[in-house]
């Protein structure tokens, strides 16, 4: 295995802790306000850490990258995340879980096109199979009925969303493979605060919810730290260091890795389907690694 897809895979991971953490924010936080405060959390976290880097000082990087940066932040924090929320609003999480099916087919594709990556075709087996899997672990029910316009709505407010994020990590691969990653991940992070800064004053949000219960702050920060913080960072590393389609498969394995949290630390049910599903996908991981 090599150190990027140890990235991906630890990147899926600690997002999945993450998400079993926001299930509990969720009863008191809207999901704008909460992507907005675990982000400013993060930025503060981010800070010090560049300040620890040996040799701490602003890196001789080309405005073409600052720009991207700044740009895929934007791009894959505030519009991707703010269309992602509509879409779940519209849809349901059991549609959104299998509209965010498209992430990788969309980073594959992307990557092919501007990139000129190509999948061996043993990584094809794996796409294959972890796309299997994720499809099994996320079939659920479908949830509320819709109305033929608000089905045709959310699944192009989910689509956009999915398809904007890929944009936003792949327009910043060429700039992650030769930059420094801290600082890359420090200026995307920048440029999606800043856009979510602009959506709030547009909509005239509040940051802080005007009348709900009290915002668990120790919750809310180690949320951040793990399913944001540590998951950002290794999520870049891994498109830094290995092949974009690579990474965008192996980071669809936060599904099983949610399954398997739920079902030991929230005692949810593991069906047959279910484990057929982790199966399928470990095994596309392994086909992932062994090329």
């Amino acid at each position: 295995m090599g150190i990027g897809e140890a990235f991906s895979i630890g990147s899926a991971l600690a997002w999945a802790g993450g998400v079993i953490i926001y299930k509990r924010l969720g009863e008191t936080l809207a999901p704008l306000q909460l992507n907005l405060l675990k982000n400013l959390i993060v930025m503060a976290l981010i800070v010090p850490t560049l300040a620890l880097m040996p040799g701490f000082a602003w890196p001789s990087l080309p405005l073409s990258a600052v720009m991207l940066s700044l740009v895929s932040g934007a791009i894959g924090i505030a519009v991707a995340d703010t269309l992602y929320f509509r879409a779940l609003n519209t849809l349901g999480a059991a549609r959104m879980g299998v509209m965010g099916n498209l992430y990788s087919p969309f980073v594959i594709v992307l990557s092919f096109l501007f990139l000129s990556e190509r999948l061996t075709p043993l990584q094809g087996v794996g796409f294959a199979l972890v796309s299997a899997g994720v499809l099994l672990v996320s079939r659920q029910h479908a949830g509320k009925v819709l109305s033929a316009a608000q089905l045709r709505l959310g699944l192009l407010y989910g689509a956009g969303a999915v398809l904007l994020m890929a944009v936003a990590v792949v327009m910043v691969k060429r700039v992650l493979e030769g930059q420094p990653l801290l600082w890359i991940v420090a200026l995307r992070l920048l440029g999606g605060v800043l856009g979510l800064g602009a959506v709030f004053l547009w909509r005239g949000e509040p940051l802080l919810p005007r009348s709900s219960p009290r915002i668990r702050w120790r919750v809310l920060f180690f949320g951040a730290f793990l399913g944001q913080y540590v998951s950002m960072v290794m999520w870049l590393a891994g498109y830094k260091y290995t092949k974009a389609s690579i990474a965008a498969i192996l980071n669809e394995t936060a599904s099983i890795f949610i399954v398997l949290l739920a079902w030991l630390l929230l005692h949810e049910g593991m069906s047959m389907r279910k484990l057929l599903g982790v199966a399928c996908t470990l095994s596309g991981v392994a086909c992932m690694l062994t090329t």
